[in-house]
């Protein structure tokens, strides 16, 4: 991280921050590694609160600089004019994840909208706060993808899928996800968008030990696959991502389509093409959702990668 790099942070923010159109956005994304000096630093504007995360360490200097620039932006007509309520620092390296309100008033429990969609976020304790932003063409694909199909949504996290796939009329929703905790939030977000909660599923269960309950629910007409890349004592994407896709002809239906995600920066989309033909072979590969433009990668390998697979005859 480099202090001479904190105006370019400043300029590329709050031109952003002119194009928000009341939805969440990311205002810039320094991980994709286009901004030399701030590869370790994000912006959000999450519907009024403004979320400056760091990733790694800094030096005290550095630290002191940042804070001192953001304080700054809150002066500026860009920020006035977006009539945002808060300035938040986000201390992602910290295992307290740390997050400090440097202006304006500090929301812990933030609803935002995203494609017309509610979710409900949490600035407080979490390191990941309830939605990962870079899936935001995933949700929009599954919305319009899911009529009167039936869902199964694996490591469903707060269920920002299946809050997509019911608005987009699907007819049923199955959530899988070993955290309780964050199957409760995915109620809620359900709640939020007023759905029948009659047509969804929340099972916290270990995949890998649910697999019959699985079956009795399909079978599917869309299976969503978002795995962590390594959750410790449970999932390593590199040994456990096979055992997932070599079970789905099993859970799909005759002209069933596959939504397979991969978001750790060493594995390309090769890895989920080739295992896709290694383990389900009749799954055939169609396409790759682009990311939002605000994701902006030097690689576009290293970030998300979001493809889609249809049964073929």
């Amino acid at each position: 991280m480099i202090n001479t790099a904190l105006p370019s942070l400043t300029q590329h923010t709050l031109a952003a921050l002119t194009s928000i159109r009341g939805e969440t956005r990311r205002l810039f994304h320094g991980r994709g590694r286009c901004y030399a000096g701030l590869e370790h630093i994000t912006v959000d504007w999450l519907q009024g609160q403004v979320l400056v995360s760091l990733f790694k360490q800094p030096s005290d200097e550095f630290l002191s600089e940042l804070q001192q620039t953001i304080q700054t932006w809150p002066l500026s007509d860009e920020w006035q004019a977006s009539e945002t309520t808060s300035l938040l620092l986000q201390h992602r390296y910290l295992s307290s994840n740390l997050i400090e309100c440097l202006w304006g008033e500090h929301v812990p429990q933030q609803v935002i909208i995203e494609n017309d969609l509610k979710f409900q976020l949490d600035l407080d304790r979490n390191q990941n706060n309830g939605l990962f932003l870079d899936m935001r063409f995933g949700r929009q694909w599954v919305k319009e993808n899911s009529q009167h199909k039936r869902v199964l949504n694996l490591f469903s996290y707060t269920c920002g899928f299946s809050v997509a796939a019911l608005a987009g009329g699907a007819e049923y929703v199955v959530n899988l996800d070993m955290a309780k905790s964050v199957l409760n939030r995915g109620r809620e977000n359900h709640r939020l968008n007023e759905h029948d909660l009659s047509q969804v599923s929340f099972f916290g269960h270990d995949i890998f030990k649910s697999w019959g309950k699985i079956k009795k629910y399909g079978p599917y007409d869309l299976i969503i696959i978002d795995p962590p890349s390594f959750q410790k004592g449970s999932f390593a994407i590199t040994k456990d991502y096979q055992k997932i896709l070599r079970r789905l002809p099993d859970l799909l239906c005759e002209q069933g389509t596959v939504l397979a995600c991969v978001n750790d920066p060493n594995l390309t989309s090769q890895f989920l093409i080739d295992g896709m033909k290694e383990e389900a072979p009749k799954l055939a590969f169609q396409t790759r959702l682009e990311n939002p433009p605000e994701f902006l990668d030097i690689d576009e390998e290293s970030g998300l990668k979001a493809l889609i697979f249809h049964v073929h005859q």
